[in-house]
């Protein structure tokens, strides 16, 4: 029997565990990354590890979301990290250089690599055949220290794809079929394999679209084929040597195969307030907007831009429009530059953007009150940019263009036959905003600059015996990362600074949850099903730690959110009888009798609720690794004790 390629990759970098379904394997990473908004802390849990020098075969760290610098804050923290990063052997990018994921996709990727990295969109590598997975920032410092990282072994799903998209369909909308077909949590446990000759028909730029945005399939990742597209890719950016054939055994066996004719994909739209809300154009009809934003790691690449100015050249943004676009790296935007493409965007009367993430995690260009936004991003949970009442949208950059001219949403299909854009022989190549390390002979001269925002890591304590405490929050389905630890340009520069970043958990959900907490002094939080989806920020696991949250019981949970509970030492624990979510309430007294023997026996654990005399069992999935970093009091104590 054949294998898939992702098998083949994992089976390459498999250092413990067994190939099977389910089951908890261990596997060696290549490359790690960073951004900003959660570097910092994974820098300081790599400092607290003691490890002197990263043992990877490249580290980069990126500054691309704390950009807007209003306060000292997010400037100490790009200067911390920028020390950090010389000192300790990583690879620095620069403010400037661009969003990490297309920064990393242009310049390090390296097919049939891994690659981790503390951002949840890290799949994006796996457009050039990479298994990169997003993880939270203290298991990107494990891994930097040359530690083992844990994922369970995934069932692998075929997307079969078939045909080649008509004119002015994107990779956008292949991807948003997907997540129509499968739902945000209908790709968790799985990794997505990308295979049938409709693949031959998408460039680099499109595959990464398409990888970047299965994390909102709650996927492990997602992966192309590396193929003769992927070597042009690479010869391109003057870095062929690292290409390497690579693709499934035409006997591979999936777990599961879905079919897409390319040729049948039509415009669509993620709706409010999910990226799997999706609509095709004419669902939705002539829908008068307010806002288009074009960029973020999901569409900000050349070929991208290129079709948006094609769009824009010789017209005018509708006067009732803003529209903002954010090229994704410093190539990019040089290339834009060179070629005049930049000039179409700005006459068109688009406000440019530095290349980072910007409105994608709500820092900047948040809507007007009940906005109508368009963008080419990956997320559209409520709130998410700045705006609680915005309505976002979720579409290609070719929708977005032909919208932000027309004033309403517009199939761009009614432009005609699009022209061929084709992939330039040789990108712009300029690395001059990525500061290498230096050598390990003068790490000791190299002074590490903490500014008086940077506080060091929760304190952290081994598993209690029992557990006697009240619900501090009770909330439903699909509770985000963003409603737990919102982004934003208020809340963002304090991702340094636990202590001050609490003071804003779960207040999209409870503005009084922070003070009731620190209050009760230790708690429980009860959630519903697909608990913690959206971004790998280990801070919606960090800041419950700090106030003194010692489990979470829920349906389900997202795969990353689950694993950065169990880092900080917060037990993971589900309703074996969903029903019984209904006998929890808000302020309900909670035991947990001999936790800490039931977790290191593995034995049922039972929560009694001394209010209304409920016997609530719960399951505790624990490997014999997690089960110790949990009795440990999390990753980080765990790690200390095992080096």
């Amino acid at each position: 029997m054949g294998l898939t390629l992702t098998e083949k990759i994992l089976k390459a970098h498999t250092v413990d565990g067994t190939f099977e379904k389910g089951k908890e394997i261990g596997i060696r990473i290549d490359q790690t990354l960073t951004q900003d908004a959660t570097g910092t802390m994974a820098y300081l849990e790599f400092e607290a590890i003691g490890i002197p020098r990263v043992k990877t075969e490249r580290s980069v760290a990126y500054i691309d979301h704390n950009t807007l610098q209003s306060g000292f804050e997010n400037a100490d923290d790009h200067r911390f990290i920028g020390s950090i990063a010389k000192k300790h052997g990583i690879y620095f990018s620069r403010p400037g250089n661009g969003i990490c994921h297309q920064v990393h996709l242009e310049r390090f990727g390296i097919p049939g690599k891994t690659l981790i990295g503390s951002d949840s969109h890290t799949p994006t590598g796996g457009g050039i055949g990479m298994i990169a997975i997003g993880a939270g920032g203290l298991d990107v410092a494990v891994a930097m220290g040359g530690g083992t990282y844990y994922i369970t072994y995934p069932n692998i799903v075929k997307v079969n794809l078939t045909g080649k998209l008509g004119s002015w369909c994107a990779a956008k909308d292949v991807i948003l079929e997907v997540l129509r077909r499968m739902s945000v949590k209908g790709g968790v446990g799985k990794v997505i394999e990308y295979c049938g000759e409709g693949v031959k028909s998408l460039s680099v730029p499109e595959r990464a679209t398409i990888t970047n945005m299965g994390a909102e399939l709650g996927a492990t990742t997602s992966i192309f084929p590396s193929d003769e597209i992927t070597k042009q890719f690479l010869k391109a950016q003057k870095r062929e040597d690292v290409w390497v054939e690579l693709s499934a055994d035409e006997d591979a066996v999936y777990d599961e195969v879905i079919d897409i004719d390319l040729s049948k994909i039509e415009p669509m739209a993620a709706c409010p307030h999910m990226p799997d809300n999706v609509k095709t154009l004419s669902e939705i009809g002539e829908m008068k907007i307010d806002q288009v934003c074009i960029g973020s790691c999901t569409n900000s690449s050349l070929q991208d831009m290129m079709k948006v100015a094609h769009i824009l050249k010789g017209k005018t943004v509708h006067p009732d429009v803003s529209l903002s676009i954010a090229p994704g790296s410093k190539q990019v935007l040089n290339m834009l530059a060179q070629n005049g493409a930049l000039a179409v965007m700005i006459d068109a009367g688009a406000r440019i953007l530095e290349s980072a993430c910007g409105p994608c995690i709500g820092m900047g260009q948040s809507p007007n009150s009940k906005g109508i936004s368009l963008r080419t991003f990956n997320r559209n949970f409520e709130g998410r940019s700045g705006t609680k009442d915005g309505q976002i949208y979720l579409v290609s950059p070719e929708v977005a263009a032909s919208s932000a001219i027309a004033g309403v949403l517009t199939d761009p299909r009614s432009l005609g036959d699009m022209p061929e854009f084709k992939m330039p022989d040789e990108f712009i190549i300029n690395d001059n905003m990525i500061e290498l390390p230096c050598d390990e002979k003068d790490m000791d001269k190299v002074e590490i600059l903490r500014g008086p925002n940077i506080k060091p890591f929760p304190k952290t304590e081994p598993l209690e015996e029992s557990v006697e405490c009240k619900c501090s929050l009770k909330v439903e389905d699909n509770i985000t990362t963003d409603h737990i630890m919102p982004a934003g340009a208020k809340i963002l520069p304090l991702r340094s600074n636990i202590p001050a970043i609490s003071e804003h958990c779960f207040t999209v959900c409870d503005e009084n949850f922070p003070k009731r907490a620190k209050e009760m002094g230790k708690s429980i939080i009860v959630g519903g099903a697909n608990y913690g989806q959206g971004s790998s920020r280990e801070h919606a696991a960090l800041a419950p730690l700090y106030l003194g949250v010692k489990a979470v019981l829920v349906k389900s949970f997202a795969r990353i959110h689950r694993a950065n509970l169990i880092n900080a030492g917060i037990l993971p624990l589900q309703f074996e009888n969903e029903a019984d979510y209904d006998k929890i309430s808000l302020g309900d007294e909670l035991v947990i009798e001999n936790l800490r023997d039931c977790v290191a026996n593995g034995k049922q654990i039972v929560i009694e609720n001394k209010t209304n005399g409920a016997s609530i069992p719960c399951i505790c999935e624990l490997t014999d690794r997690t089960r110790d970093i949990i009795l440990a009091g999390g990753l980080l104590s765990y790690t200390r004790e095992n080096m």
